[in-house]
């Protein structure tokens, strides 16, 4: 669903209040928050789509991935998952469907969490995703509202896997680009949490279905902060750049660009193929983290011990502001 058709139904739903909900519908995040006790609180979330890839086992994977990754952003760690799918069994079986809940069921004991059941419903065409429930101490909390200025921006996984799905629907892909493709996204952001973690953040999401920019603009709006970023500095996956320059863009892009356009400004030289690549929805993307310019090189680090393959510094933090990103071309 794009952003603005969410942000319509979402405006007049009643927000509920009480002293243990620490993050709600009052404050959008990437996933909600109640203490249960003074030191511990339970964060949930759930995310669901169609299949990105051919693959039934590659496929539960990266929805399973793409679902605990906002445990990831939250500063938590993933307990508990339950399946969610949609599926047409009297049309295409069973033992598709049974690779699929096997991809889901093998990143979850990946991510140290367990699978205690789900629900399913006929539907003529297959989704599949987790709820997932993790825990993290009330005070150690991370959100996408605390970035401040100076901070920097770190991006933890290249971008342009909207792209690279709509080619590999197409036929489009070579092997090397389709085995990017479905490691990036079927990857755990936990190494990049644990990292996080370790050194401390401002603020963090995942870059998922409104594409950088939309995310970014979401943090920097709840910050109420303005932020740059460099177009150049951006990671990408292989042939993504040379795709969306031959216009093999998905229509999430341009759905997104158009809710999105009014809080950009640019700067310099920026093809179109490296904005729409910025505007490109992602599938199980990475973390996108401010962090202090005194932790910078710290979190760097850690990231590099964790074998987070190419974290990037893409921007900073600007300052106070009403949520504005400025993209530096060359």
């Amino acid at each position: 669903m794009g952003p603005g058709a969410l942000a319509e139904i979402l405006r007049d739903l009643p927000e509920f209040a009480h002293p243990d909900l620490l993050v709600g519908c009052a404050a959008p995040d990437d996933a909600g928050v109640y203490r249960i006790r003074p030191d511990l609180a339970i964060v949930q979330t759930v995310d669901f789509f169609t299949p990105v890839v051919d693959d039934p086992y590659l496929f539960g994977q990266i929805a399973a991935a793409n679902a605990l990754s906002d445990i990831y952003t939250m500063g938590a760690v993933p307990l508990t998952a339950l399946n969610i799918v949609a599926y047409p069994v009297c049309t295409l079986g069973t033992e598709l469907l049974r690779g699929i809940l096997r991809g889901g069921s093998d990143k979850v004991a990946e991510a140290g969490a367990v699978v205690l059941g789900g629900h399913s419903v006929e539907d003529k065409e297959p989704k599949y995703g987790l709820a997932v429930t993790g825990t993290v101490h009330p005070d150690e909390i991370i959100t996408k509202q605390g970035a401040r200025g100076g901070d920097y921006l770190i991006l933890t996984k290249p971008l342009g896997t909207g792209v690279l799905v709509t080619a590999l629907k197409g036929g489009l892909l070579d092997p090397r680009a389709e085995k990017a493709l479905g490691e990036t996204m079927a990857a755990l952001n936990a190494a990049a949490a644990r990292a996080m973690r370790e050194v401390g953040a401002s603020a963090c999401t995942d870059i998922t279905g409104f594409g950088l920019l939309g995310h970014l603009r979401e943090m920097a709006f709840n910050s109420k902060v303005d932020v740059e970023i460099e177009a150049a500095s951006l990671p990408l996956l292989p042939r993504a750049r040379k795709l969306a320059e031959e216009g093999i863009v998905p229509a999430g892009a341009y759905r997104n660009r158009d809710h999105f356009a009014s809080f950009v400004e640019l700067a310099g030289e920026i093809a179109t193929a490296e904005l729409d690549l910025l505007y490109d929805p992602q599938t199980s993307g990475g973390l996108l983290i401010a962090v202090p310019e005194a932790k910078k090189d710290a979190l760097l680090a850690a990231l590099r011990r964790e074998r987070v393959p190419r974290p990037r510094v893409i921007g900073r933090v600007a300052g106070g502001g009403t949520g504005k990103i400025l993209v530096r071309g060359r």
